[in-house]
């Protein structure tokens, strides 16, 4: 399975002096780029780095970076290999080397470079669990036991560690094992998402306990309410609880997360066929085709809906469909012969003498691997079942809704875990794990937005659309707190040009504010934040009420001091950010948002976004104090809310707290409910 992976930063070593372009400012640029996930400009900056000095090992390395987070996994491997050809010694490459074989399914080689890089970090964590999954994927399960014993000996409190070996004690058979590590992994972690669906699966394949296992199932969407996969699989168990609206509620659920998702819309479709609804089957059917194209199991499923609806044409369309692909399937003759009696053919005997011939002379399943099926056929259990046939055939790998839970969990949800990496170079997104809580970010002008279902618009802004009502940008500006990234190579060239459009421009013209401005938007967009704060600086000494200058210098210095942090972090860099320094450039931030509310007092946004810096001080009193300030401007300002709760829940005010998370769900606001969980527990 294709492991999505997040990736943030960190310096390797000193760099090199600079050339004819500042390689230092474009790798830390291209470094800034990585951790705030623009991945494609990121590789743009790398690019102009090893063309200048193509003789650097590192510049290959975070271009690897990137490209392992685009998925181009063959490409991050080339570029490591680079890395390494030109820096042997560089521990990260081999471990960035291996993450890449294991996604493109190479464990051996994966294998081989989490040991070259074990030998300078024998007890790391984070190689040692990849290490045991690789070896587990390669079916050495005594070097994936081994290797997942030591890992817990050096590291008890290491709940993922007990998931994984958890899911190897399943794989061989030792269920009690596999339950203990589960539980111990809860002990440990009692938002361990995983673990609630390993134990929800060995639930109802050891004891058909569907009332456990939803009772783990609904732990599991809480603290993951937007994963279509644990709706599904949770239908699925109330399905068999006969919690039928229970279970169609899910999949309607489960589609309107992932309308483009074909499973939920097919498993629908089986339990409104078992409910004689076939409005409604034959509506998600058609969609599946649409989405997946002639899946025999849909075609099959709609021949029978088609049958009952009286629409015969339709029908036998379908069957010859699947008797076409599948010449030897007993259930597609019989459902033929029944097509063709209703609709009079005499020669329906002949269809139906060859479908009793045939499931006669096939191979039958066991009643315990046909345990748990749900018949697709809506009148007779005793028909031929062309879901068991079509899995004889082992000609279509996705399993139905028919299937064990276990399956299932293996189709949408599959608790397979995810790569841990071994230091701040690497970070994967462990998928047993909940995104840790993190507070709504600041508002900024830019010049890209991305929809939300709480702000499907741009946040209006006065000082904003005066700019932009002026026609002296050569972009329009916005104002969101989620701004995507920039991927689009053609975008990210033309404000590459827009630079040196104002360079040119200031070179020949009477500087005015706005231009420096726009210039400063433009290295703000590129992720270069040092050129952005003089920038925005300039246009502050041009025009010393520039307010929203004031609002993005702030931003920018944030930014700035973010990206610098993560890169700097392993100790390696060149520029070591202090304590001291840090708290200059916060309080110079906030001296520039405080600059912006004298300015223009009725600002919701800047009040909001002192309250954010204060929350990440540790001050939660002025925090909150901010937030009321922002709320009492812009009463539905749902973010505001949000963050206040967690202030107040920092406080220990959970009355408070509850109620401004409650009211920040109410107004969209998406995690506020599962925050609310989490804190209940």
């Amino acid at each position: 399975m294709k492991r999505l992976i997040t990736l943030i930063i960190s310096g390797l070593s000193v760099l090199a002096a600079s050339s004819q372009i500042n390689t230092d400012q474009v790798l830390r640029s291209g470094r800034s780029a990585l951790f705030f996930e623009d991945y494609v400009l990121s590789i743009q900056y790398f690019n102009q780095a090893i063309a200048a000095k193509p003789y650097l090992a590192q510049p290959y390395f975070y271009r690897a970076l990137a490209k392992l987070n685009l998925d181009d996994f063959n490409g991050a491997r080339a570029d490591a290999d680079e890395a390494i050809r030109k820096n042997p010694f560089m521990t990260d490459a081999y471990e960035l080397r291996a993450v890449a074989y294991q996604n493109l399914g190479h464990s051996k080689r994966a294998i081989a470079d989490y040991d070259k890089v074990l030998e300078t970090l024998p007890t790391n964590r984070g190689i040692l669990f990849n290490k045991a999954i690789a070896l587990q994927e390669i079916k050495d399960f005594e070097g994936s036991r081994e290797t997942f014993d030591k890992l817990l000996r050096l590291h008890s409190g290491f709940d993922n560690g007990y998931i994984g070996r958890s899911r190897l004690r399943l794989e061989t058979g030792d269920t009690l094992g596999a339950i203990e590590d589960v539980d111990k992994a809860l002990k440990l972690n009692k938002n361990a998402v995983n673990a609630y669906l390993i134990r929800a699966n060995i639930s109802i394949a050891r004891d058909q306990d569907f009332k456990s296992a939803l009772d783990d199932m609904n732990e599991a969407i809480k603290l993951q309410p937007r994963h279509e996969g644990f709706f599904i699989n949770r239908a699925y168990i109330r399905r068999n609880l006969d919690d039928y609206y229970g279970a169609i509620s899910d999949y309607d659920y489960a589609t309107q997360l992932a309308p483009d998702d074909y499973v939920a819309f097919y498993n629908r479709a089986l339990l409104y066929m078992e409910v004689r609804d076939f409005d409604h089957a034959l509506s998600d059917l058609d969609r599946v085709i649409a989405l997946k194209g002639p899946d025999i199991r849909a075609v099959y499923n709609r021949a029978l809906v088609r049958k009952e609806k009286r629409d015969f044409k339709g029908a036998m369309e379908d069957v010859n469909l699947v008797i076409s692909r599948y010449p030897t399937l007993a259930a597609g003759y019989f459902l033929r012969s029944q097509v063709k009696r209703d609709m009079g053919d005499m020669n329906y005997k002949t269809d139906y003498d060859k479908s009793i011939a045939m499931a006669t002379t096939s191979v039958q399943k066991t009643p315990d691997e046909l345990d748990n099926n749900v018949k697709t056929d809506i009148d007779k259990a005793s028909e031929p079942d062309v879901e068991d046939e079509l899995l004889l055939a082992n000609e279509e790998p996705q399993e139905t809704v028919a299937s064990r839970f276990s399956t299932l969990i293996t189709v949408n949800s599959n608790p397979t875990l995810e790569q841990e990496f071994n230091n701040k170079q690497i970070r994967g997104r462990v998928q047993d794990r909940v995104a840790p809580v993190d507070i709504e970010p600041m508002f900024a002008a830019s010049y890209y937005s991305s929809p939300t279902e709480l702000r499907p618009n741009s946040e209006y802004l006065r000082e904003a659309e005066d700019i932009n009502k002026s026609r002296l940008l050569r972009f329009i500006l916005q104002v969101t707190n989620r701004e995507p990234m920039l991927n689009d190579s053609e975008q990210i060239k033309k404000h590459f040009e827009s630079i040196e459009y104002y360079n040119s421009y200031l070179s020949t013209h009477t500087p005015r504010a706005i231009d420096y401005f726009a210039r400063g938007m433009d290295f703000i967009t590129l992720r270069n934040y040092p050129n952005a704060i003089a920038d925005f600086t300039k246009a502050i000494e041009t025009t010393p009420d520039f307010t929203l200058a004031y609002l993005m210098r702030g931003i920018a210095s944030l930014r700035g001091l973010e990206a610098s942090k993560a890169i700097d972090d392993s100790g390696n860099s060149a520029i070591k950010d202090s304590n001291a320094n840090i708290a200059i450039v916060k309080k110079s931030a906030l001296a520039d948002f405080d600059k912006t509310i004298e300015l223009s007092p009725e600002m919701a946004i800047a009040h909001y976004n002192k309250g954010v810096l204060m929350l990440e001080n540790g001050d939660y009193t002025s925090a909150i104090n901010a937030f009321s300030k922002a709320i009492e401007i812009r009463p539905e300002f749902g973010e505001a809310y949000y963050n206040r709760g967690f202030a107040y829940f920092r406080l220990g005010n959970a009355r408070s707290g509850s109620a401004d998370l409650s009211h920040a769900g109410e107004l969209g606001v998406v995690p506020s409910y599962s925050l609310l969980k989490r804190m209940s527990r």
